[in-house]
């Protein structure tokens, strides 16, 4: 089951990046997996709950390994990160512009979420409540993914991957640098 789980989600992200488009019949991956197009609604429900999970796999699998070394510099992770999105454009393109845009873009959102930790935001940012800081957490990972998905659907070929990284260290150095003292929450606590 596993190995029939990885070779559909790897078929989704060929075909789709192969022919620039969601809108593939599901026959179309269960043939190029070589399973049952019945495996396919067992193991995934429907066609874009097998892209989501593909593109959840792929940066799983090639993306987060890269960029989730805290010790590696910053540039570093955002250059590895936009490698990454210039290597597998057709693919991301074609799940941002597709009926699976929204699913994909939540589930991406808290997989990279997961990478912020609560000693890095207060390290940043000083004493964060709990709501504070994963509200932060949320404007980090949904500010740069806008970015990001813009840059992958609109930027002209070639895309520059070293321009992406330069954009967002900018921006995140910018966060860092002007954030002003956060008022105590209602009751005294700090935010």
């Amino acid at each position: 089951m596993l190995r029939s789980r990885a070779a559909l989600m790897a078929a989704a992200v060929r075909l789709v990046s192969e022919r620039g488009t969601t809108a593939i019949p599901v026959i179309d991956f269960s043939e190029a997996a070589d399973v049952s197009r019945q495996l396919v609604y067992i193991q995934f429900g429907d066609r874009d709950a097998l892209l989501v999970a593909a593109a959840t796999d792929l940066v799983e699998r090639e993306l987060i390994p890269e960029v989730g070394d805290d010790s590696a510099p910053h540039r570093a992770r955002l250059l590895a990160m936009a490698r990454h999105f210039v290597r597998h454009r057709p693919f991301y393109r074609a799940m941002l512009t597709g009926s699976c845009a929204f699913p994909m873009t939540r589930a991406l959102n808290r997989l990279f979420g997961s990478l912020i930790t609560m000693t890095g935001l207060r390290e940043t940012f000083g004493d964060l409540d709990e709501a504070t800081a994963e509200d932060l957490k949320a404007l980090i990972t949904g500010g740069t993914g806008a970015i990001v998905n813009d840059w992958l659907i609109d930027a002209d070929d070639p895309l520059d991957p070293e321009e992406l990284a330069d954009r967002l260290l900018r921006l995140s150095t910018v966060l860092v640098s002007s954030r002003p003292a956060l008022a105590p929450a209602p009751g005294g606590s700090p935010r």
